[in-house]
C-alpha cells in the first residue's frame, strides 16, 4: 500500500471511477488549470483532458444546477465545492431539485451526483469559512451523506459516493488534507455508505465520533484509564444506527464528540435514537461532547479553545464514570454561557 495525504487519496479516487466510467466528469472553481485550491485534483486535467475536468465560474448554484441536469440525462459529476458555506447559495438546486427529482418523477430519473466540501475548522480561516454544516443536509431526504475521517476513509467513501445512484454529499474536513497514512486502494477499499467502523474496543463506554473528532477521540482513548469502544459514523444519511446500539448495549453508556455547535447537532439525533431503543442498557445519561454555540473564533489560541480536543474528552469521560451525571461543558461551568 501507498502512503497518501487525504487530497491525495480523494484525486486517486477521482481518477479511479474517472477511468471505471467514462460518464464521470468534475466540474468546479480551480479544479483544473490550478488542481484544486486544496490540490484535490492534481493530474486529472493532463490525464483526462478540458471535457472531463472543467474549471466553472464562480457560480455555485449555476455549475450545481448544471449538474444536476447532466446527471439526470446520462453523466455521473463530481461537483466540488471549496467551502462547504458556498453551498448555501445552491441548496435550492440540492436539496429541492437533487433530492427530489428521483420522487417527483415516480422513480423516471436518477440523480447520480456527488457534491464535495471542503469544511471544518481548526485552520484559522474565522467564522465564514470554518463551519461543518451537517445539519444542512441532515433533514434533506433524497440525499446521501458522508464525512471523510483520513486518507482510508476519503478514498473508499468517494468511490462509494461516485457509484451510488443517488445525489450524495461528501464533506472533507480540510484540517484533515494533509493528514497521511497507508491507503488500500482499488474497488476492495470501497466503503459502503450506511456503515460504520469500529476502531478501538473497550467496555466502559461508546464514542461516537465523525470526520476530524475521529482523530481526537482515538487520541484521548489512547491515553485514558477507561477502554471505549470508538466508533467512526463515516456516513450520517443513512447512519448505522444497529453498529452504534450493538455497541451501547454491551457498554452502557454513549458519549458523541461532534465539531459543531450543541444546538442541532447530529449527536442529538444519535443520543435520541440510543435513549429510545437502548434506555434500559444504559448505565449513565447520554453525553454530548460538542463545540459551543458561537461563530468558529479566527484567533489561533480562542479557534483551539472552540474546538473539543483530547484532553478535554478524557475530562469530560472521566467525569462521567466518576459520578453517573453528565457533565457541564467548559463555557457553561465558566459561566460563559
Amino acid at each position: 500500500m501507498a502512503k497518501l495525504r487525504t487530497r491525495q487519496a480523494i484525486s486517486n479516487a477521482i481518477r479511479d471511477e474517472m477511468v471505471r466510467d467514462p460518464r464521470v466528469v468534475l466540474l468546479g472553481e480551480d479544479v483544473g488549470d490550478a488542481a484544486g485550491v486544496f490540490k484535490t485534483s492534481e493530474g486529472l486535467l493532463e490525464e483526462f483532458g478540458p471535457s472531463r475536468v472543467r474549471d466553472t465560474p464562480i457560480s455555485e448554484m449555476g455549475f450545481l444546477g448544471a449538474a444536476v441536469g447532466a446527471a439526470a440525462t446520462g453523466l455521473r459529476p463530481i461537483v466540488e465545492i471549496m467551502f462547504v458555506e458556498f453551498l448555501g447559495v445552491a441548496l435550492d438546486q440540492l436539496i429541492t431539485e437533487a433530492a427530489k427529482l428521483h420522487y417527483l418523477s415516480g422513480g423516471g430519473y436518477k440523480v447520480p451526483l456527488v457534491i464535495r466540501a471542503s469544511s471544518g475548522a481548526g485552520l484559522g480561516f474565522g467564522a465564514q469559512h470554518s463551519q461543518t454544516f451537517e445539519n444542512w443536509m441532515f433533514g434533506a431526504p433524497g440525499l446521501k451523506l458522508a464525512v471523510v475521517s483520513g486518507p482510508q476513509t476519503a478514498y473508499g467513501l468517494l468511490r462509494a459516493a461516485v457509484a451510488d445512484d443517488n445525489p450524495v454529499v461528501l464533506l472533507e474536513p480540510r484540517i484533515l488534507y494533509a493528514e497521511r497514512e497507508e491507503v488500500e486502494t482499488g474497488d476492495n477499499a470501497v466503503i459502503p455508505l450506511g456503515t460504520a467502523r469500529r476502531l478501538a474496543e473497550g467496555d466502559d463506554l461508546t464514542i461516537v465520533a465523525l470526520g476530524s473528532m475521529v482523530k481526537v477521540a482515538m487520541a484521548a482513548a489512547k491515553v485514558a484509564d477507561w477502554r471505549a469502544d470508538v466508533i467512526d459514523l463515516q456516513t450520517l444519511i443513512p447512519w448505522d444506527s444497529q453498529t452504534v446500539l450493538d455497541s451501547v448495549r454491551m457498554t452502557g453508556r454513549l458519549v458523541t464528540v461532534e465539531e459543531g455547535p450543541a444546538t442541532g447537532g447530529w449527536g442529538a439525533v444519535v443520543a435520541a435514537r440510543v435513549a429510545t431503543d437502548a434506555f434500559a442498557e444504559l448505565k449513565d445519561p447520554v453525553t454530548r461532547i460538542t463545540c459551543p454555540d458561537v461563530p468558529v473564533p479566527f484567533a489561533e489560541d480562542l479557534e483551539r479553545r472552540f474546538l473539543p480536543g483530547p484532553d478535554y474528552v478524557i475530562s469530560q469521560v472521566s467525569e462521567l464514570l466518576e459520578t453517573g451525571r453528565s457533565p457541564q461543558p467548559w463555557w457553561e461551568r465558566e459561566g460563559l454561557a
